[in-house]
């Protein structure tokens, strides 16, 4: 029966080639997205055999990039996205500003024009939210401060690339290109009709209002609708209604804000997800949705390699490695640098410059544009596609070298041990709190999504707590609301000297790294030797391991965690 099928082909080769690719690597101890990727350049024009459609693969990608962002938004509350904003708005313009003046200035070396190389520029600054998202959830990170800190700051990079992409096609003239993409100017020396000042600030003002009625409407309307129809169809107890209601909300609200507002897929399926996190069933649709967000991601980083050509690494081999060390290098440092300005303990700094030392989807999509405005040759689109794959290949190993690297900076830098040990205000209780409130007290490290409700029920029952935790924004704010709180990671003996552990009746570690719970309770225990440790892990083999070494009382991950451990400790605390 004669039918295209064009579609059906690329899914099955392009799964197939990503499945025994990705089992082959994992034996080489690599990452089985290695796999994936090397899966798409086969399936490439750039290999001989079979070539897949690269627009569908496209397309299927994006699909991917929907249903991961509406997954993190399930997990990510807008007071989670607030919380973060007073480093992750500045520090991704920074990043930003340095990425696209190192990119440009390695441009314009090799001779390139100014308005195309800061097209290429842009391009390199951009992190990939897909990468960073898996690297979060295998590393079990993405509830952490740390992993917080690092959606919230590709969530701003993403808006600011919204209104690049708007005004990028108007400045074309200007830059040196053309609207119709046929030649790119050398240097500035003919300029097309500008567009006027005025025009251009309206177009500004336009984007920037389409972007807030969108998420004016999200949290206006958003927050009641699909908390409700997830409701009403869960009533029907049919478990595919729920799982189609689910998908359609991610896909729908995607597609609708991109058409209407001119807002990322990504990002309109992001407001979606932390819209429904309101509901009671966000848990059930996380879970029911994983295995489609899963396979769809496959296919994004299989869409990446297939846009690949392997010739760049041998036509110009130096140009690839400046690319891949201004993504991985240059990038990093200003991020690592910003962070730690901001007083972040230097695990934060490192892991946020990990999540940042690649670069995906907006950089495409911006060489893609580019390349139709006529800003970008066909050279500088193969070397952004390099560096993607290189960078996107070797970030699980950048990741793994945040600890070793914080380990070997401490032990040889006095400088790195003067700045996590330097005067701060928050790092230490104030002179007003009451010493009886010091005193048999619960102290509760991290203040995520458990920590938060485990205080609520000791504030209820007026049963006293010290809260530790390394994210400075939540530290002020609970300091503003007159609640006792210290900043700091807890694996070091001085925060917990400073919750005053050692008058303290119990320990709560919320924190899901089973090497820093055992570290924090080995040090309270050295202080506090009677002191009881509730922990939490969302491992089963983690809990029994926990359970078998006595390290204290343990809970598994799951919708009822937080619930369960407040009833614990407040039992153990009433002694009811």
């Amino acid at each position: 029966m004669p039918h295209d099928i064009s579609l059906i082909t690329l899914i099955a080769t392009g799964l197939g080639l990503a499945m025994i690719l990705g089992y082959a690597v994992s034996w080489l101890s690599m990452p089985p997205l290695v796999g994936y990727l090397v899966a798409g350049v086969l399936c490439g024009p750039a290999t001989p055999g079979f070539v897949g459609d690269i627009a569908l693969a496209g397309q299927l990608a994006e699909i991917g990039v929907m249903l991961l962002m509406f997954g993190v938004g399930l997990h990510f509350s807008l007071d989670d996205l607030l919380a973060v904003k007073r480093i992750a708005v500045p520090g991704a313009i920074f990043q930003i500003v340095v990425a696209t003046a190192l990119g440009m200035g390695t441009a314009m070396w090799w001779g390139w024009p100014i308005g195309v190389s800061l097209v290429f520029g842009l391009a390199l600054s951009v992190a990939s939210t897909v990468v960073l998202l898996r690297a979060l959830e295998a590393r079990s990170q993405l509830d952490s401060a740390n992993g917080r800190i690092a959606v919230g700051w590709l969530i701003v990079e993403d808006l600011l690339m919204v209104l690049i992409l708007v005004l990028l096609p108007p400045l074309a003239g200007l830059l040196g290109g053309s609207p119709d993409g046929h030649h790119i100017i050398a240097g500035l020396t003919e300029v097309h009709s500008a567009i006027p000042q005025p025009r251009l600030w309206a177009m500004v003002g336009v984007t920037c209002a389409k972007v807030a009625a969108f998420i004016a409407l999200m949290l206006v309307v958003g927050r009641r609708v699909f908390p409700r129809l997830l409701f009403l169809v869960a009533r029907t107890g049919s478990r595919e209604l729920f799982t189609l209601c689910v998908i359609v909300a991610a896909v729908g609200v995607a597609y609708g804000s991109s058409r209407l507002f001119d807002v990322s897929f990504a990002l309109g399926a992001f407001f979606a997800g932390m819209m429904m996190r309101e509901s009671e069933f966000s848990h059930r649709a996380a879970d029911q949705t994983l295995p489609l967000r899963d396979a769809f991601s496959v296919l994004f980083f299989v869409s990446v390699g297939m846009l690949f050509d392997p010739h760049v690494l041998l036509n110009a081999p130096l140009h690839v490695l400046g690319v891949v060390a201004i993504i991985m290098l240059g990038k990093t440092l200003a991020a690592v640098a910003l962070v730690l300005a901001f007083r972040y303990p230097l695990n934060s700094a490192l892991t946020v410059g990990a999540s940042l030392a690649q670069i995906g989807e907006f950089s495409f999509i911006l060489a893609g544009l580019g390349m139709s405005l006529g800003l970008l040759p066909k050279e500088g689109q193969d070397l952004i596609l390099a560096g993607s794959l290189i960078s996107i290949s070797l970030n699980s190993l950048v990741f793994a070298a945040v600890e070793p690297a914080q380990a070997w900076i401490r032990s040889r830098s006095s400088l790195a041990r003067r700045m996590e040990c330097r005067e701060d205000p928050l790092a230490a209780l104030p002179m007003t709190v009451p010493q009886a409130h010091l005193t048999g007290q619960v102290v509760i490290v991290g203040y995520g999504r458990v920590g938060r409700r485990i205080a609520q029920t000791l504030a209820t029952h007026r049963i006293s707590y010290v809260v530790a935790e390394q994210h400075r924004d939540i530290v002020e704010k609970l300091r503003a609301e007159q609640v006792p709180a210290v900043c700091g990671n807890a694996s070091d003996p001085i925060v917990l000297v400073q919750a005053h552990v050692a008058r303290a009746g119990m320990l709560v570690v919320t924190l899901p790294d089973t090497f820093d719970v055992r570290k924090i309770v080995d040090i309270a225990r050295m202080v506090n030797p009677s002191i009881e440790a509730v922990l939490c892990t969302d491992n089963d083999d983690e809990a029994e391991l926990l359970k078998s070494e006595q390290v204290g009382t343990v809970f598994v991950g799951d919708r009822e965690l937080a619930h369960g451990m407040s009833l614990h400790v407040l039992s153990r605390m009433t002694g009811s």
